[in-house]
């Protein structure tokens, strides 16, 4: 597949980020209506922008940082949403829980299924680097575990609460895992996240530095213009939900879905591309960062506000999450996937979904 030009930036690309921030500043806070359509196109297009920049950054410094570029850019965009609507409106004690939870099981499942499903189409069994995917898997699971299982079953909070002490604890945790597992893929095992057998990498050629930094900057900005966006959209989004009558779970899941819109994008080109090792760095990449870098910065803001964080999901929930991993470590375990195993990753996808609706 030929590589995009690299020699200069679209025009699109780099007007959106600009009109995105102009629309926010001349509208404001919206409800629903004609208003909150106008800021949710920006919106979506100033997520075309991010992963079109994020891109070029990643070809410009190659793998397995391109992919870890992508993976910061939608935790930035999470941790930005979050925080936007916890500090304002309503408290929401769950929003955290509810989209951490859905990052995971859309991440583990819809993105890494929808993948696998297209490498499938491309050629009948597509291979990975397994030690690459058991690396992120033995990060994902305990703090994944950590942050939504564990506090159902400590006692001093009562429910699905941690105390004070335990979260700092649980957050620097899962903190320093990120951390250990970035020096891992960026040093002494980064041959783990290197595509196996890629003929599509090397006609890709690397963008100047001058249009890297171009792109960086647009990155920011793109970025920055999501955030703002998605703040203003915020109230629209939960009247919505309520006058739908569903359950406010399904706010994280729209949290989820926007924030992971950039690495969707950008995982499905790279597997229709013959690069399901980029794939899986990029969808399992997203939950780890989601983890690691989200809940220490949230945790911190819930300090500051007196807001406690209820992270506990229930019984049902942990269940279908543990299947999930078990699902997962078969499916990453040999190298090798093929199109059965990304129909069942997307069933328990829509499941999840099922289960959020009707709990």
């Amino acid at each position: 597949m030929a590589s995009a030009p690299v020699d200069r930036i679209p025009w699109h690309v780099t007007i959106l980020p600009v009109l995105g921030i102009v629309a926010w500043l001349a509208v404001g806070k919206v409800g629903l209506g004609f208003l909150a359509l106008v800021l949710a196109a920006a919106l979506l297009g100033n997520v075309i922008a991010a992963v079109h920049h994020a891109e070029v950054v990643a070809r410009r410094g190659g793998e397995p940082y391109g992919t870890l570029v992508l993976a910061l850019a939608v935790t930035i965009i999470e941790v930005g949403l979050i925080t936007s609507i916890m500090l304002s409106g309503e408290p929401n004690r769950t929003l955290l829980r509810d989209s951490v939870h859905a990052v995971v099981m859309l991440v583990l499942h819809g993105l890494a299924g929808l993948c696998i499903v297209v490498a499938a189409f491309r050629e009948r069994e597509a291979e990975f680097q397994v030690e690459g995917a058991k690396a992120f898997l033995a990060v994902l699971i305990p703090m994944a575990t950590l942050v939504m299982v564990v506090p159902n079953h400590l006692v001093s909070a009562p429910g699905p609460y941690y105390s004070p002490l335990q979260l700092a604890f649980v957050s620097a945790v899962c903190l320093g895992l990120y951390i250990a597992f970035l020096f891992i893929q960026t040093g002494w095992h980064r041959s783990y996240f290197l595509s196996v057998g890629d003929e599509d990498t090397v006609h890709q050629a690397r963008p100047s530095a001058r249009i890297a930094l171009a792109s960086l900057g647009l990155l920011i900005v793109a970025l920055l213009s999501v955030v703002l966006l998605a703040k203003s959209l915020a109230p629209a989004l939960e009247a919505g939900v309520r006058a739908a009558g569903a359950p406010l779970a399904i706010v994280g899941v729209i949290i989820a879905a926007i924030v992971l819109l950039p690495e969707t994008v950008a995982a499905i080109r790279a597997a229709a591309r013959r690069q399901l090792q980029a794939s899986i760095n990029l969808a399992l990449g997203s939950a780890v960062a989601s983890i690691g870098l989200a809940v220490p910065v949230i945790a911190l803001v819930s300090f500051w506000i007196g807001q406690p964080l209820e992270l506990g999901i229930s019984a049902g929930a942990s269940v279908l999450m543990a299947l999930g991993f078990i699902v997962a470590i078969i499916t990453y375990g040999t190298g090798r996937t093929n199109l059965l195993s990304g129909i069942v990753h997307l069933v328990l996808l829509a499941t999840y979904v099922f289960t959020v609706f009707a709990p």
